[in-house]
């Protein structure tokens, strides 16, 4: 019997930044809202269901409009996991929030909101991630 495999490809046209941050996750959206002049709402918990090892829920907040969308959500799953790495992205698990943005404009995008994002006090570091270069990128997908 033939068997048929699904090849897909997926677009992954928007800005991916990790950030690294003691605080906790409504704190850091309330600074960002500040510091970027947004207003982050609170999502229902991102799951993640994986095949075998079960859910993972990740705090999830959302700035959204007609051109500019953003995402924070926590690196790490808000509820104990049994598993080896609990993590949305577990290539970048040194950080603890992915800030996602689609579609930004000039002053958020690429270099530019790199250093209003390091400018905030509850960032301690921040970086750039090319989504297409992480090994679970599938993860990002919305």
């Amino acid at each position: 019997m033939k068997t048929l495999t699904l090849d897909a490809e997926y677009d992954f046209d928007f800005a991916l930044f990790g950030l690294v941050s003691s605080t906790r996750d409504y704190t850091l959206a309330w600074g960002l809202s500040r510091g970027l002049r947004l207003r982050f709402v609170r999502q229902p918990d991102f799951v993640l269901h994986l095949v075998q090892q079960g859910p993972l829920a990740f705090s999830y907040y959302l700035y959204t409009k007609e051109a500019l969308t953003l995402r924070l959500f926590r690196n790490r799953a808000a509820l104990p996991s049994t598993l080896p790495k609990p993590f949305l992205a577990p290539d970048i698990k040194e950080y603890d929030y992915l800030l996602q943005v689609l579609g930004g404009t000039d002053e958020l995008a690429g270099v530019e909101l790199l250093d209003r994002l390091t400018a905030l006090p509850a960032v301690q570091y921040a970086s750039e991630f090319d989504p297409n270069e992480l090994k679970y990128k599938e993860n990002l997908i919305f």
